[in-house]
């Protein structure tokens, strides 16, 4: 018995609770014709700020209007486990959490209509698997992720518009169904139904499917307002989308010219990657930690869609090995491709004792110009390795080559570097010093380009005796290196048989020296000059025309010119004949009656034309002369 008390009071205090309204809210019981019964509740008072969280478990339909909430926490709602419309429209809201649908496995719609959303929490529709309306219209969303697609499948009702949408990611649009035109077989027969209207859209080729959408007239979408107008670019702004035509985007493709190289330590190296898509796609090399490629890039586009880049690597070291990622870009998305180089060459230390294969001549040049020098402790470095250009002191013999042989390539290398045997203590400070001065090549240019040669210029600032230059020089697109030997003092060099329109990249390397970025130049041969008659016939031609056109174009100023001077003549002529006469009209006092009126007492008397015909000055002689003999009176009346 007092177990049942207990379960009594229980159930009757939570019949009190679910039936308890917050106070700033309105709710209402609903009786269905089955019998169920539901509640809705109502929120709308002003100065609420926050969602409230008493409200009764049982509610069916919630709505938050019109109040200043500016915040939908995360859980706001989990124990509304029946909640089937949630409606927070006409708010103040600027943040809805991740979770903030959690648990609500019912809810059928949801409206955020009229708020100040920026952002929208895609990933938390996964909360609400039975969602078939979403309203997010007047707010200032600016965008829908690529990864908002597959939670929008079973949306049926999608409203966005006024927003501030300007475009479509392409994966959405490959992905969602009323783009893409797959529709789930269980809801084959169900319109989606689209508003995008009032969104300042830019009219380009992420948009094309959206905007064929619009000139449908039998499909599975439904579009609240077909009148979607172009906002951009400039050229389409007010068009209708019915009236644009677009081409689609496409992916860019990238094809690299090998997956795998492996080049020898100081060799010159070129990549080459390759992309298409629409619009063009354009091209970024970069290292697999992320850092951008310092060497030399060329980029060309031959023709709309193509695009592809050329790097150079002069002299790869070691630190050269690893991956470089070829990345291309456009509208559509971004694909990379990757190329992985090998530098090879032998790094170990030969074993004391002899015993060990000697490097190559290049290679030991190499180390001996990247390792830097100090003043003792490479004396104690091994002969072989040349990584000092410093001779020994006097009073130490000449360590014996590995290999026993007196006439050793590293002897002999740097007998040539010093150029002298080994010299005393005393001048050993000069010889230290003219060893590590190299030689500063700097600007290198290309003066003269033919169509087979060219010629380079370049400065040096100090020169420590004839020290050998290396040009290294080959074609883009070519894997055949050629090399040209002088001297770093001469400052010019004459690169001959070379190819015509060819773009080339040549690099000067001082010997012992590393090829930097700085020391190479990019050029480019001139267009070979078709030699054939056309020449001689164009001059001939225009020749002919000259002779015909120089006659005919002096008779037409001539022409011209008469009879300009011709009207200006004939003008003349009828200034000096026209005659200033001017006629007159006689009057006379008609017989007075009484049928007369005040104003008819003069009449008007018609003389004969000589009469009237007069000159207008009354000392004119022959005006005189021409009214005597008429007859008149000597009276005018002007």
């Amino acid at each position: 018995m007092p177990v049942l008390l207990y379960l009594h009071v229980f159930l009757s205090f939570l019949r009190v609770v679910c039936s308890f309204c917050p106070s700033q809210c309105t709710c209402t019981d609903h009786n269905s014709s089955d019998g169920t019964k539901s509640r809705s509740v109502l929120c709308d008072d002003p100065d609420m700020s926050d969602i409230p969280t008493n409200i009764p478990m049982d509610t069916v339909k919630l709505r938050v209007e019109k109040t200043a909430v500016r915040r939908i926490p995360a859980e706001a709602f989990y124990y509304l486990v029946d909640l089937r419309y949630l409606w927070v429209t006409y708010n103040a809201v600027a943040l809805v959490e991740p979770r903030s649908f959690y648990n609500l496995k019912e809810l059928h719609e949801l409206r955020l209509d009229g708020n100040q959303l920026s952002s929208f929490p895609w990933e938390a529709l996964c909360e609400t698997p039975r969602l078939r309306t979403l309203d997010l219209h007047n707010n200032r969303l600016s965008g829908v992720p690529a990864e908002a697609a597959p939670l929008l499948v079973n949306i049926t009702y999608l409203d966005l518009s006024s927003n501030k949408l300007s475009s479509l990611s392409p994966d959405l649009v490959d992905i969602w169904p009323p783009f893409s035109g797959v529709i789930r077989s269980s809801h084959a027969s169900q319109k989606v139904v689209l508003g995008l209207q009032d969104n300042p859209w830019v009219c380009d080729c992420r948009i094309s499917k959206l905007i064929e959408l619009s000139k449908m007239t039998e499909t599975s979408v439904v579009l609240l307002d077909q009148l979607l107008l172009c906002s951009g670019p400039e050229n389409l702004a007010g068009v209708l989308f019915s009236r644009v035509e677009l081409d689609r985007c496409h992916k860019p493709t990238v094809m690299t010219s090998a997956t795998k190289i492996t080049s020898p330590l100081g060799s010159n190296v070129l990549l080459r990657c390759d992309a298409t898509g629409l619009p063009t796609p354009s091209l970024i090399w970069t290292r697999s930690n992320g850092s951008t490629v310092n060497s030399t890039v060329v980029q060309e586009s031959p023709g709309e869609g193509v695009r592809w880049s050329v790097i150079s690597l002069n002299g790869v070291q070691y630190r050269d090995a690893g991956d470089y990622r070829c990345k291309a870009k456009n509208l559509a998305g971004t694909v990379e491709a990757s190329i992985t180089l090998t530098v090879a060459g032998d790094t170990d230390a030969p074993a004391s004792g002899g015993g060990s294969a000697q490097k190559s001549g290049v290679e030991k040049e190499r180390q001996a110009d990247a390792v830097p020098v100090t003043p003792i402790a490479t004396q104690h470095t091994t002969t072989s390795t040349l990584t000092t250009t410093l001779s020994p002191p006097p009073t130490k013999k000449q360590p014996p080559s590995l290999d026993g042989q007196q006439g050793s390539p590293a002897k002999m290398h740097r007998g040539n570097l010093n150029g002298m045997p080994p010299q005393d203590e005393n001048s050993k400070g000069n010889s230290t010093r003219l060893a590590l001065q190299k030689p500063s090549i700097k600007n290198i240019q290309v003066v003269e380009e033919n169509t087979d040669s060219v010629v380079l210029v370049w400065k040096v600032d100090v020169v420590p005796g004839n020290v050998p230059l290396t040009v290294v020089y080959s074609p883009y697109e070519g894997k055949v290196k050629q090399t040209v030997t002088t001297e770093v003092g001469k400052g010019k060099l004459a690169l001959e048989g070379l190819k015509a329109n060819t773009m080339y990249m040549a690099c000067l390397i001082v010997k012992g020296g590393q090829s930097r970025r700085d020391q190479c130049v990019s050029f480019s041969t001139a267009k070979e000059v078709a030699e054939d008659g056309t020449g001689p016939t164009l001059m001939i031609i225009s020749s002919f025309a000259c002779v015909l056109a120089l006659p005919m174009i002096a008779l037409l100023v001539y022409k011209i010119l008469s009879l300009f001077c011709k009207r200006r003549r004939r003008a003349r002529e009828n200034d000096l004949s026209r005659e200033t006469y001017v006629k007159f009209e006689t009057l006379s006092l008609k017989p007075r009656t009484a049928t007369n009126q005040a104003t008819e007492l003069w009449r008007h008397r018609q003389g004969q034309e000589s009469e009237r015909m007069l000159l207008c000055s009354r000392s004119s002689i022959d005006s005189q002369g021409t009214c005597k003999s008429g007859g008149c009176k000597m009276e005018f009346f002007c």
